[in-house]
């Protein structure tokens, strides 16, 4: 694979490769696999936990000082000040199934922001990556957040409309989203990676952990979007986040109560 040359760009390309042997593995599991329920109710499969193990390994191989935070368990200390935050499979719930809308995403964190991301679409047939300050790629084409910046002329895309009884506008809602020119129901990590390249304006999601957000966020900045939290911060931690493009991050903060 080539990638930009940037600062992250061999750790890009190892995520990268990471990512794609996990994809050709989850796919080799994926017929007629059997799902279990997790204690939060999510499901996981055999194909989940295997595909963890394989990029922790590849990963700890060329970067053995570095910690690790997996979805399915993988914990690792860190003696560099780095840690990767993985997921192996995002959207098993798509990937049991047989939709096309799951991922694997790997993230690089240091001195607690995120400097590297992978996002691998391998049934839709995209692989997105982006290191801080070198800017967002599609399968090595630079991508960059929309340029509207009315309302009117804009899409929304929503994750799991099940999750959103607790939001803090869940009483707003309805009456915002009558006013975008159109509003689609998305996957997780495929809605982010349309407004990263501009095919979208917003996309919220209400209720989800680090791993599914970490390589969103910097794709996504580097982008020229923006990643907000519903209290305004901009963390991976705090469970829940809209991201814009650029232009809308007022409107955002105004639908959310912030009004700066």
């Amino acid at each position: 694979m080539w990638v930009v040359e940037n600062t992250w760009s061999r750790e890009i390309e190892i995520a990268a490769e990471a990512a794609r042997k996990a994809a050709e593995l989850a796919l080799r599991y994926q017929a007629g696999i059997v799902a279990e329920t997790k204690p939060d109710n999510s499901p996981v499969t055999e194909a989940d936990r295997e595909c963890e193990r394989l990029i922790a390994r590849i990963l700890s191989e060329a970067f053995p000082e570095d910690g690790f935070l997996g979805e399915e368990g993988t914990r690792g200390e860190s003696r560099s000040g780095r840690r990767w935050i993985i997921d192996p499979i995002d959207g098993t719930r798509d990937y049991i199934r047989g939709r096309p809308f799951w991922a694997n995403l790997i993230a690089l964190e240091a001195g607690g922001e995120i400097v590297a991301g992978v996002v691998n679409l391998p049934v839709l047939g995209s692989l997105y990556f982006a290191g801080c300050g070198g800017g967002a790629f599609r399968d090595n084409s630079p991508i960059h957040a929309s340029s509207r910046a009315s309302i009117e002329e804009a899409t929304l895309c929503i994750d799991a409309f099940n999750r959103f009884d607790a939001a803090p506008f869940q009483d707003r809602l309805s009456e915002w989203m009558a006013r975008f020119w159109s509003v689609r129901g998305s996957e997780g990590a495929p809605g982010a990676m349309m407004v990263a390249s501009g095919q979208v304006e917003i996309w919220i999601e209400a209720s989800a952990s680090p791993w599914d957000f970490a390589p969103l966020k910097v794709i996504v900045e580097e982008s020229g979007g923006r990643f907000l939290n519903f209290d305004g911060g901009s963390s991976i931690y705090a469970g829940n986040c809209i991201v814009c493009a650029p232009a809308f991050e007022a409107e955002v903060l105004r639908f959310l109560g912030l009004g700066r």
